[in-house]
């Protein structure tokens, strides 16, 4: 059997033509990961609803990221597989979740190069229903459909892998060494509060109530609200950040139902007109910078932070294609491609 890696991230529209940023938009919303509801009803939502509205102005905010070279996700995905591939000697494959190249068409390049076993990389350090889940649950699906000779292995949620919380911290404190703040804000993609409920291996444990992601459980092995605040507080324990001088927060909401809070929105905002002047954003939960780093909290953070009084807003960038974060990466699959072949 020859081992392959195939790297998922999240995905991206083929340009900023309204009619890609709505197909793309399509296929990511009526997602039953994304959108949890019954396929009529999501229907309605999406197809009814947002998508007679929100792909002129996604389209919008896509213009204003967008690279020459094309979408900034898509780029930087292509620069981290093409820096890995470097420093491993087996093949490096990458495809979307959502958009091109597809799952589908990475399986197909890791096959042609006649590979039967195949590390699944979804990329993203915390777990979560809408982001890992979804991207393994469908690899499998296609698998059993086109690749039945196939066997994969995943590469476990990272969030506290002190590996990961080195690199992370490091690209922190290189950014910001030059740069004063009175306050940093590790803000993460938001997701409802019933997708912590519905991951909840225990049925039980998962209360959203303050003290249920500090008690120890088999839960957290797939509580995505958990692994965010054991990711911010393992960071801050690395660079010895004061209590008080750093805090999460959740982006991107959707709908009237109940998100993860605090909203980031609200928290920039509050911070700002509470006399915060200098604040550092660190948005964890992506490897790769995208809308909702670049547009969300690059332009319209900033934009309200300083609107509220604040003077100087910063984003520190995702780990993209950092040196040390390709050479961690690197070694995790160097380490997985020399044990023995097993299957799934």
């Amino acid at each position: 059997m020859k081992k392959g890696v195939l790297l998922v991230n999240l995905g991206s529209p083929d340009s900023t033509d309204v009619k890609d940023v709505k197909k793309y938009l399509d296929e990511f919303l009526m997602d039953e990961r994304v959108i949890d509801v019954p396929y009529l009803l999501r229907a309605f939502i999406v197809k009814g609803i947002i998508l007679n509205t929100r792909p002129k102005r996604s389209a919008e905010a896509y213009k204003k990221i967008w690279w020459e070279e094309g979408s900034p996700l898509i780029v930087l995905s292509e620069r981290l597989q093409k820096k890995v591939q470097e420093l491993t000697n087996v093949p490096i494959g990458l495809a979307m979740r959502y958009g091109n190249p597809s799952i589908k068409t990475g399986l197909d390049e890791l096959a042609s190069q006649g590979v039967t076993e195949v590390l699944l990389v979804p990329l993203y350090p915390q777990f979560a229903m809408a982001t890992t889940e979804t991207i393994l649950v469908l690899a499998e699906k296609i698998r059993k459909k086109h690749f039945p000779q196939m066997s994969f292995t995943t590469l476990p949620a990272f969030y506290n892998h002190r590996d990961y919380v080195r690199v992370l911290s490091n690209s922190i404190k290189n950014e910001l060494e030059d740069k004063e703040w009175e306050h940093i804000l590790f803000s993460y993609h938001g997701v409802p509060e019933r997708h912590i409920k519905k991951s909840d291996i225990t049925r039980s444990h998962c209360k959203i109530d303050g003290q249920c992601c500090k008690t120890p459980s088999e839960a957290h092995r797939f509580c995505y609200r958990h692994q965010c605040y054991e990711t911010t507080r393992q960071v801050a324990e690395y660079l010895g950040f004061e209590e008080g001088t750093y805090s999460t927060s959740f982006q991107s909401r959707l709908g009237k139902d109940p998100w993860l809070q605090p909203y980031t929105d609200q928290t920039i905002e509050g911070f700002a007109a509470g006399g915060t002047k200098k604040m550092a954003i660190v948005t964890p939960a992506f490897v790769s910078d995208c809308l909702e780093t670049l547009e969300e909290i690059g332009m319209e953070g900033k934009e309200a932070f300083i609107e509220a009084g604040g003077e100087e807003f910063h984003v520190v960038s995702c780990l993209n294609d950092n040196k040390e974060w390709t050479e961690v990466l690197s070694r995790w699959i160097n380490e997985w491609a020399a044990t023995e072949v097993t299957t799934s």
